[in-house]
């Protein structure tokens, strides 16, 4: 991983967290254990560091709910 990497992921799982209104923490065990960070976010930088925002987290969060990560 890449530090830009590493700093997109952390931006991401910040964002997600304000939107939904959850702590950064819970957000990062979500997207781990449901291997959205390491599976999709990481891979993906290249594609999704080019998103909006509100786009990017859109995106996110519908993941994580067909992964079952939200409800």
């Amino acid at each position: 991983m890449t530090l830009n990497q590493l700093d997109f992921a952390t931006y991401c799982i910040g964002s997600i967290a304000e939107r939904l209104g959850m702590s950064q923490t819970s957000v990062y065990e979500k997207l781990r254990d449901t291997n959205i960070l390491s599976g999709y976010i990481i891979p993906s930088y290249d594609v999704l560091h080019t998103y909006s925002s509100d786009y990017l987290v859109d995106e996110l969060t519908d993941i994580m709910r067909e992964k079952g990560a939200l409800g």
